[in-house]
């Protein structure tokens, strides 16, 4: 003590070399890797993806509602005005925005998997295109990467081609995720808002839509790609009176992302699950998948598993105002063997065995 205090120093002998071994260690402690870095960005940017999905319009929702009962109720007044103004707005070619499509954060959230797109055959951009996209998988992972952002390299690959993804149209009633949805370029999957695109808005257009839609989200799951397609012909009426072709798609890996508890058909569970999708629009599945901290733990966010989407031959499709049931038929016969085909064709290539089979129902 009669050193440190001959030396003018404050501080003890102790607490120097308690600062100093602190320094040292700090100094000499391993930093992040890039690797560790890169992994950590990719977290992030799915975790907010899946919560944007999943709370922002609810979370929404609460808070406008609140402020209607305190000082702030202007905020929720004009928010609703707008909305009211603006209600078509989604269903008359919305409002995308390039910068949002464009966002860094999407390239993070394509290798977190990694999504990757494959061209098999050109499009024309003086034609119209819906793209079927099969399957829906839980939440459409390989659909909103590769139509909604520009990560996977759509633009490049389709000079010309403007994609666009249909989604519930309830989704579009919800404040600021209305928002959210159309400035990325989604759209309500409704007739007035595909018609729209493939009417109203030129040639080059390709209207994306999960044909299984919330049913087939109760029958994922890891090794059985069931979808169900057999009774859903709508699509193909629309691509008949537009005269769009029609494109088959099949994102492989997609059913991997999470783990589903699957009820019979038949069960009361699965009754309710039904009836509560035809009410809501949307099937409430209870499924899980990697925690945050560890992909070993359980929690709400994907695995981190490769999802390849094939997107396959243009099929030609003759314009007709009024087209009969046959024809309907027809054509729909004609997508489901093209589908089959890629499948068939592209299975081995993406982490399918040969003995693994489309059932379509």
């Amino acid at each position: 003590a009669r050193g440190a205090a001959a030396s003018g120093c404050p501080c003890p002998a102790g607490s120097r070399s308690s600062v100093r071994a602190a320094l040292r260690t700090l100094l000499t402690a391993p930093w992040p890797s890039q690797r560790d870095v890169r992994s950590c960005l990719q977290l992030l940017a799915v975790l907010q993806w899946v919560l944007s999905f999943l709370v922002l319009g609810v979370v929404s929702l609460v808070v406008l509602v609140y402020l209607v009962f305190t000082s702030f109720w202007p905020i929720s007044a004009l928010y609703l005005a707008w909305v009211i103004l603006d209600w078509d707005t989604p269903e008359k070619g919305g409002r995308r925005l390039a910068c949002l499509r464009r966002w860094p954060v999407w390239k993070h959230f394509r290798d977190y998997f990694p999504i990757q797109l494959v061209k098999t055959h050109e499009l024309s951009p003086g034609h119209n295109y819906i793209i079927g996209s099969h399957p829906h998988g839980i939440l459409c992972v390989g659909a909103f990467c590769n139509f909604t952002t520009c990560s996977t390299g759509f633009l490049e690959m389709f000079p010309g081609i403007r994609p666009s993804l249909t989604t519930l149209a309830g989704n579009f009633r919800l404040p600021l995720f209305r928002e959210y949805l159309m400035s990325g370029g989604l759209f309500p999957v409704t007739r007035q808002a595909i018609g729209y695109l493939l009417s109203k808005n030129g040639t080059g257009n390709a209207v994306a839509i999960v044909i299984g839609g919330a049913s087939e989200s109760l029958s994922c799951q890891p090794g059985v790609t069931t979808l169900i397609l057999k009774n859903r012909k709508g699509f193909v009426r629309m691509a008949l009176e537009h005269g769009a072709h029609l494109v088959p798609s099949f994102s492989f890996g997609e059913n991997d992302l999470f783990r589903q508890v699957v009820f019979e058909e038949g069960s009361w569970m699965r009754s309710i699950q039904k009836r509560i999708q035809k009410m809501m629009g949307f099937a409430p599945c209870l499924f899980y998948g990697r925690g945050l901290l560890s992909v070993r733990s359980r929690g709400f966010l994907p695995f981190p598993k490769p999802i390849t989407t094939v997107v396959g031959e243009p099929m030609t499709v003759p314009k007709i105002a009024a087209p009969s049931r046959e024809t309907v038929d027809r054509y729909h016969e004609l997508y489901v063997r093209a589908l089959l085909k890629l499948f068939n064709d592209n299975k081995t290539k993406y982490g399918m065995a040969e003995t693994d089979e489309l059932r379509i129902v």
